[in-house]
C-alpha cells in the first residue's frame, strides 16, 4: 500500500473515530450493580445483568462490559427492582420529625404518596389554628399554606423518600365551609372546585376521598364528582376510602364506579377489603363488579396493606353526626348526658347510614389501643377496649367515650375487622397495588410514645417474604409490577416505577431468601430485615441494610402541573 496514497473525507472520518475509539478509556458512570438478577418492573421475567446510574437517572442496563464507576457493588444473587411506590401513606407529620422515613426505606419504598380524605393543603387561618391544636407527639410550624408549598417544605428540610399527594377531598370542603354537614352551595361548590383546580395545575395527583370521616364523610355523590370533574381535566385519579367496608360495601363500590363514569376519570379504591367477619362474603361481589367495570371500559384499581386489621381512630367507634363541628363539638355531645345515652345505643345497632367499626370489631376484645396524646393515658398503650373497660369497672361503649374526652384526641386504635383469606386474595389480583396506610417511624425518640400497626414497618416486606416466597401466592416479578410499575402507570407519574435507561435511579436491593418482616401488633417497632441497598434519585439512602443519612427525596408531581 501507498502510504502517500490521497485518502478520501469518509475514510478519513472512520480512521479518526477508530483511534480514538482505541485512546478512549472504559465508560464510567456514578453507580454500577454488578451481576444482580434484574426484576425491571414489567412483569417480564428477571435476568442477570448489570444497573448503571450517572447523577440521577439510570444511564444503562444489562450487560455494560468494562465500564467502572466509583461505586461498584457486587449483587449477584440478590433482586434488583424499581423503587416501590406506598399508595396510601401517613408520612405527612413524620417526615416533618424525621425525614430518614426508617421504616419506610428500610423496606424499599422510594415514594410516599400521601392525601386519604384530608391532605396537608390548601388551608387557611381557622384550619391551621385547629390542625396545631390536634396535634400530638410530633409539634411543628404549619409554614406553608398550599398542598405545593408543604411538599416543597419537606424536598427543603430534606427527606430520603420522595413525595407526592391527592388534594384531600374535605379539604377545600373544610376550607369553605367547616365542619357542617350540609350540601355547599353553588357558590361554594365553585370554590371547592377551583381549590381542586390551582392543586391540579400545582402537581396533586388527583382527588383523594374518605367517607366514613367527618367532614369528609358529609360529601354526596354528586359534589365528589363534581371535584372528581376538575381533577380529570388534568389526568388526575379519584381514588377513594369508601363510604362502607361493610355490609353497604357493595353499594360503596357502586358510588366509586359512578363518580368514575360520571366525571370521566380512572378510579381507585383504598386498602381494597371488606370490614367485619358477616361481611367478609361480600369482597368476591365487589371484585367482581371491579372486573366488569373495567371489561366495559372504566380504569379502576385498588390498592391494599397485607394485614388482617386496620388501623384509625376509636371515634371511628362513634356515630358521625357525633363529630359534626369538629372534634370539640364531638366532645360536648359525648359530655351531654342525654346524648351519651343516645351515642351508646347507636354503637350497638347495624346502620346503613355509617360503617360501625365498634359492630365490626364484633367483641370489645378485638379494639386495640395504639396512640395516645396524654402523658397520663399512655400507660394504657397496648391495651385492649374491654382491658381497659374491666379496669375501670365502665361499659365499653362509655370507656371509648371517655377516652376521647380525656385524651383530647381521636385516639389512635387497631380494629381485627378482616380475613386473612380476604387479604391473599386481594394480594393476588393484578389489578392491586399495595400501602402502608401509616406514619414512616423509626423505634427510637417521639416514635416510642405511642404504639403503631405493624404495616408502618413490614406491609411491603409481607409481599416479598410472606406471599412471594413462603406462600408463592404470586411470582416474584408480577410482585415488583405491583409494587413499583402498577402504580406509578395508574398516577401517570414521570420516568419511575421501571428499570429503563432514562428513568430516575429510584433503585433497589434486597434478598429474597431473607427479605422479612418483623414488626407484630405486640411489638410493632422493629425493622423490616432482608433489603439491602436503596437509592433515590440516584443517591444511595441504605447502604448494606442501614441507613447512609443521605436525603435526596424530591417533590413528584402529577400529570396536571403547570410549573418547570
Amino acid at each position: 500500500m501507498n502510504p502517500y496514497k490521497r485518502v478520501g473525507p469518509l475514510t478519513l472520518v472512520i480512521l479518526v473515530c477508530c483511534s480514538l475509539a482505541a485512546c478512549t478509556s472504559p465508560t464510567s458512570y456514578d453507580v454500577i450493580l454488578r451481576g444482580g438478577t434484574i426484576y425491571d418492573g414489567s412483569g417480564d421475567k428477571p435476568y442477570v445483568g448489570d444497573v448503571a446510574i450517572d447523577d440521577d437517572m439510570i444511564a444503562a442496563i444489562g450487560n455494560i462490559g468494562k465500564a467502572t464507576a466509583p461505586i461498584e457493588l457486587d449483587v449477584k444473587g440478590r433482586a434488583v427492582a424499581p423503587g416501590f411506590v406506598n399508595m396510601m401513606s401517613w408520612a405527612n407529620e413524620s417526615l416533618i420529625e424525621d425525614g430518614r422515613s426508617q421504616s419506610d426505606i428500610r423496606q424499599g419504598i422510594t415514594l410516599e404518596v400521601m392525601g386519604e380524605g384530608e391532605s396537608m393543603g390548601p388551608l387557611n387561618d381557622s384550619m391551621k389554628k385547629e390542625m396545631l391544636e390536634l396535634q400530638a407527639d410530633i409539634s411543628y410550624d404549619i409554614e406553608w399554606t398550599t398542598l405545593a408549598e408543604y411538599l416543597e417544605y419537606l424536598e427543603r428540610r430534606g427527606i430520603s423518600p420522595n413525595v407526592a399527594s391527592f388534594i384531600g377531598a374535605a379539604t377545600p370542603r373544610w376550607y369553605v365551609i367547616g365542619h357542617e354537614d350540609r350540601p355547599p352551595t353553588q357558590d361554594e361548590l365553585e370554590q371547592m372546585r377551583a381549590l381542586v383546580r390551582q392543586a391540579m395545575e400545582d402537581g396533586a395527583l388527583g382527588v383523594a376521598s374518605s367517607l366514613i370521616y367527618p367532614p369528609g364523610s358529609f360529601a354526596n355523590t354528586d359534589e365528589l364528582i363534581a371535584l372528581s370533574e376538575v381533577a380529570a381535566e388534568y389526568d388526575g385519579i379519584y381514588i377513594s376510602h369508601m363510604r362502607d367496608e361493610g355490609a353497604n360495601m357493595l353499594e360503596a363500590v357502586e358510588e366509586l364506579l359512578t363518580i368514575a363514569r360520571e366525571a370521566n376519570i380512572r378510579a381507585e379504591i383504598y386498602h381494597f377489603k371488606s370490614s367485619g367477619q358477616s361481611n367478609w362474603p361480600l369482597f368476591d361481589e365487589a371484585v367482581a363488579m371491579v372486573e366488569r367495570a373495567r371489561a366495559d371500559g372504566l380504569q379502576i384499581t385498588a390498592d391494599v396493606y397485607t394485614y388482617p386489621a386496620g388501623a384509625t381512630g376509636l371515634n371511628a367507634a362513634i356515630p358521625p353526626w357525633v363529630q359534626e363541628g369538629g372534634f370539640d363539638a364531638s366532645v360536648k355531645r359525648m359530655k351531654d348526658p342525654a346524648l351519651r345515652e343516645r351515642i351508646a345505643g347507636e354503637m350497638l345497632q347495624e346502620s346503613n347510614e355509617w360503617e360501625n367499626m365498634y359492630m365490626g370489631a364484633g367483641t370489645p376484645e378485638n379494639i386495640l389501643l395504639i396512640g395516645f396524646k396524654s402523658d397520663e393515658l399512655k400507660p394504657l398503650t397496648g391495651k385492649t377496649l374491654a382491658d381497659v373497660a374491666k379496669m375501670r369497672g365502665t361499659d365499653p361503649r362509655y370507656t371509648a367515650m371517655d377516652l376521647i374526652i380525656e385524651d383530647g384526641s381521636r385516639v389512635g386504635t387497631v380494629y381485627f375487622t378482616q380475613s386473612e383469606d380476604v387479604v391473599r386474595k386481594a394480594t393476588a389480583l393484578p389489578w392491586v397495588s399495595f400501602n402502608t396506610d401509616e406514619a414512616s417511624m423509626a423505634p427510637e425518640g417521639v416514635f416510642l410514645k405511642s404504639s403503631a400497626h405493624p404495616r408502618a414497618y413490614g406491609s411491603f416486606a409481607r409481599v416479598l417474604g410472606k406471599y412471594v416466597r413462603d406462600e408463592q401466592l404470586i411470582p416474584m416479578e408480577e410482585a415488583i409490577r405491583k409494587l413499583a410499575a402498577l402504580p406509578s402507570l395508574n398516577l401517570k407519574i414521570d420516568r419511575r416505577g421501571q428499570l429503563k435507561a432514562g428513568f430516575f435511579a429510584d433503585v433497589v436491593v434486597f434478598d429474597p431468601e431473607t427479605i422479612q418482616d418483623h414488626a407484630t401488633f405486640v411489638k410493632p417497632h422493629q425493622y423490616t430485615t432482608g433489603m439491602l441497598h436503596v437509592f433515590v434519585n440516584g443517591e444511595q439512602v441504605l447502604k448494606d441494610g442501614e441507613h447512609t443519612g443521605a436525603t435526596p427525596g424530591r417533590v413528584v408531581r402529577g400529570p396536571g402541573w403547570t410549573g418547570n
